[in-house]
């Protein structure tokens, strides 16, 4: 979940430096991969028209210091390459040992719409020493994200409209509020983005990512997917198997959810989560939710409820009041890492006391903005444009009105909240992608599929989902909470992995963390 609703799967650069006891991994030098099973053909282009921009080779400049960047050139339509192009942004930090390198390691954070550019300029704190030691982080933006060619829908000032839009509508002039809204952000994207729109599924960008691994060039593709990159690399791996090099999918979005599966199970992740978090607030004393888990829940919903009639002051001028939709975002943003879960107790505080100044920066952080109102990305934006084109939805109101119904008998507190999220993918102007779909990736090498056991935005058994439905995968279970799980906060995992990348070592299936 990144923004409400099914159109939210959230970005995992939440990082934590705290290092848990658990399980490891032998170490050793490192291991390259072997040659990929069909040689040589594995970097030929698939067609010719594509040929070109197989062939190309990144030219490197230096940018922001230590790193290097570069353009990369890819077709808007593949279908269609001679009706033009775009460029992609991508960054490079170099392997600390140059001599024994072995490879390059593309990561994308999830979103859709992080921005994989600036997750690898985080490099020492995304990868372990080893991973950095040996290979070359490779992040790039994905197609209409940040640096490539950026999909604008709405200014500022009306972004910050449709996030202040009631999520949870108790009548039919409120569901028609909620509906212009999505009308208009469907619009906006449209109007300003013509062309590229209808190619900005997570099949472009997959398609994108195999050019980049020729630019490279790296006969195989590794590659590092959170949250939302998880299925950007399932949708690789089912297209290109064979060019499969260590894949780690950590926190994943199962590829053939539905829309309506996605929202549900993203309403009961938030739900596990938030019963988590009161309950540790109760156990750490004075908890200002009340005294047990059941009593904690209520206070939520309906200091929720209150916000909706009565919001209170933000203490941001270009939103002046939080309202539900902004505490909504901001308890969200807070659940995604257990490091922040004390700065929502404060943020509850205070907004008890009249204030609602914390939560908003809570909000604020979710949805990439600063106070006063202006927006450092454009991933409340992207996660509509790729979402809407991968799961389109129903036009009906009445179809989120009885999601509305079900979510709530699973997620009292979460459920109408995401119901009402994708209401813009049923308006959406444009139609593409491949839809729902199982991924099997046969002929694909190992590929390691994570998954959290108390994970808000992309619930432990969407993990299990990937797993039992690829061809050669393994699965590691961090039993704990958060958002994803390699590099937050257990050694386990983080020794499996790293074992993985550098030595080639496939974890054992079903290892526990």
């Amino acid at each position: 979940m990144r923004a409400p609703g099914v159109a939210a799967v959230g970005a995992a650069a939440l990082i934590a430096a705290v290092g848990l006891a658990g399980c490891t991994t032998p170490g050793g030098s490192p291991v390259r991969p072997a040659a990929p099973t069909d040689g040589a053909a594995v970097t030929a282009a698939p067609t010719a028209s594509l040929a070109k921009y197989y062939a190309q080779r990144l030219e490197w400049s230096a940018c922001d210091g230590s790193f290097q960047c570069a353009d990369l050139t890819v077709p808007i339509d593949y279908a269609a390459p001679s009706q033009g192009d775009i460029q992609i942004k991508v960054l490079r930090v170099a392997a600390r040992d140059q001599k024994d390198r072995i490879g390059s390691l593309v990561v994308n954070p999830g979103g859709p719409g992080g921005s994989g550019v600036q997750y690898a300029a985080s490099a020492d704190n995304i990868v372990g020493p080893s991973v950095r030691k040996y290979f070359d982080v490779v992040g790039f933006d994905p197609r209409g994200v940040g640096q490539s060619a950026p999909i604008d829908c709405l200014s500022d000032h009306q972004l910050d409209q449709f996030l202040s839009a009631d999520p949870t509508p108790d009548n039919r002039p409120e569901e028609q509020q909620l509906l212009g809204e999505a009308k208009d952000m469907a619009s906006g994207c449209e109007a300003h983005n013509k062309t590229l729109l209808p190619h900005v599924s997570t099949v472009d960008a997959a398609k994108d990512m195999d050019v980049l691994r020729a630019a490279l060039g790296d006969a195989q593709l590794n590659y590092l997917g959170k949250s939302y990159g998880t299925f950007l690399g399932a949708t690789y791996a089912e297209h290109f198997p064979t060019r499969v090099g260590r894949f780690v999918l950590d926190g994943v979005v199962a590829p053939d959810l539905t829309g309506e599966e996605m929202a549900k199970g993203q309403a009961a992740g938030f739900e596990l989560a938030t019963r988590t978090y009161v309950k540790d607030c109760i156990d750490q004393g004075s908890c200002p939710l009340g005294n047990t888990v059941d009593a904690g829940m209520q206070w939520l919903r309906d200091f929720l409820g209150r916000l909706d009639a009565h919001p209170i002051p933000s203490g941001d001028p270009a939103v002046p009041e939080l309202n539900e939709a902004w505490a909504s975002l901001g308890m969200a943003a807070a659940l995604y890492d257990q490091g922040s879960w004390g700065i929502l107790t404060d943020a509850i505080v205070a907004a008890q006391q009249g204030n609602g100044s914390e939560l908003m920066r809570l909000a604020d952080s979710y949805a990439d903005r600063d106070p006063g109102g202006r927006y450092t990305g454009n991933i409340m934006e992207v996660i509509y444009a790729v979402n809407c084109l991968d799961r389109p939805d129903s036009p009906d109101l009445s179809s989120y009105e009885q999601y509305a119904k079900d979510f709530s008998k699973v997620a009292p507190t979460w459920g109408p909240f995401l119901a009402w999220g994708n209401l813009p993918c049923g308006v959406w102007p444009v139609k593409g992608g491949e839809g729902p779909r199982t991924i099997s990736a046969k002929g694909s090498g190992p590929i390691v599929v994570v998954g959290t056991t108390r994970d808000p935005a992309t619930p432990y058994e969407w993990s299990v989902r990937l797993r039992d439905q690829l061809a050669n995968a393994s699965l590691i279970t961090f039993n704990g909470d958060g958002h994803t799980a390699y590099m937050r906060s257990n050694s386990c995992v983080n020794d499996a992995i790293d074992g993985y990348y550098v030595q080639g070592t496939v974890p054992k299936d079903g290892l526990k963390c």
